[in-house]
């Protein structure tokens, strides 16, 4: 029998937008000039305000969880890099010296990383550390699924867990983001799964590999989906089916935390390409998560871009990032922010005596 929540995540009321957009539209300027702005604060209005209209928005104690784990399919070469650079990397997470540290400590954002199913755990004991290890990697998902329903399962609770405990800390705010090599094969799966469109569609270049090796990865990538489509159970078209056969720990662990968060009533912040096909899982899963989304930017790979259409979504930045770690989700936070202070703070033309 499943052990999994059923997921009651609240519906959002759209009973008061003729309300909180008479608000954005009587600040001074013209009405729709702040373009995304507006949006997001009648997004966050929603969220926050049903019940009380006239209360201000808030962005409380942002918080990024970096999920990390390893992929058997890097064992192949997918990636420029080797698979212990998911457990360098972490160790530099911990140390404060990468990209998304940076841009946690400039926009005030709690940092958590989670060991989600390195290949080799570590033995750091840091207030902001958690280790909650599905196994050394998953298997090669070109020649066997990548984990049991059942890890499925504990990865879907793991990461609800940790996202209620970040919640209860006062967050309103959860954002995401991962690390793994081989990951974007993995999501490039999932996706391909999801969408039906063949591995040459969707398959990108990741890290930056060559033109042989991306050869090499949409073979790989094809191999799983022709697996997975022979199973018994395929024509089902489950996603918690299709996360065994073809994803990754912190996918997996990524998209519990999400419906959890989005149970909770709180906002999502989605990063890059393998958070947002973690995304479009989690909508799968329970649809009304897709409310509690903002899509933080739209990335290089091609791949990414239809994820992005998969959920119809209107990503706030486009900047070129293709890195990962959060860094495109950490970004969002200031527009958050400036989306919250134009709402609660920008006259009125009447305050302001601005006759138009």
């Amino acid at each position: 029998m499943s052990t999994l929540p059923n997921w009651s995540i609240p519906a959002i009321s759209h009973d008061l937008d003729h309300h909180f957009n008479g608000l954005i539209d009587n600040k001074t300027k013209p009405p729709g000039s702040l373009g995304k702005l507006e949006t997001l604060a009648l997004q966050l209005a929603r969220m926050q305000l049903t019940e009380t209209p006239h209360a201000e928005l808030q962005i409380n104690q942002p918080t990024m969880l970096i999920f990390a784990a390893d992929h058997g399919i890097a064992r192949h070469p997918v990636s420029i890099a080797l698979p212990e650079v998911t457990r360098q990397m972490v160790l530099n997470f911990l140390a404060g010296g990468a990209a998304i540290n940076c841009f946690c400590r400039l926009h005030d954002i709690a940092l958590n990383v989670i060991d989600a199913g390195m290949l080799e755990p570590l033995s750091q004991t840091q207030s902001n550390y958690f280790t909650q290890r599905l196994g050394a990697g998953t298997a090669d998902i070109s020649v066997e699924p990548a984990m049991s329903a059942a890890v499925v399962e504990r990865g879907l609770i793991a990461g609800a867990t940790l996202a209620k405990q970040a919640i209860l800390s006062d967050s309103n705010v959860v954002c995401f983001g991962e690390m793994g090599i081989g990951n974007t094969s993995s999501a490039a799966a999932l996706l391909c799964a999801y969408t039906s469109k063949k591995a040459r569609e969707v398959v990108g270049r990741g890290t930056g590999i060559n033109d042989a090796q991306l050869d090499a990865k949409i073979a790989l990538v094809d191999k799983a989906l022709r697996r997975t489509e022979q199973m018994p159970e395929a024509e089902t078209k489950n996603p918690l089916l299709w996360l065994a056969s073809l994803g990754g720990f912190e996918i997996v662990q990524i998209i519990g935390a999400m419906l959890a968060t989005a149970e909770q009533g709180k906002l999502i912040v989605v990063d890059g390409f393998i958070v947002t096909v973690a995304a479009l899982y989690a909508c799968a899963i329970a649809p009304g998560a897709r409310q509690y989304m903002v899509f933080a930017h739209m990335g290089t790979e091609r791949s990414h871009q239809l994820a992005l259409t998969a959920l119809h979504a209107d990503p706030l930045l486009d900047l070129g990032l293709r890195l990962g770690e959060g860094t495109g989700a950490a970004l969002a936070v200031p527009l958050l922010r400036t989306a919250a202070a134009f709402f609660n703070d920008m006259a009125t033309f009447e305050s302001a005596n601005v006759n138009v």
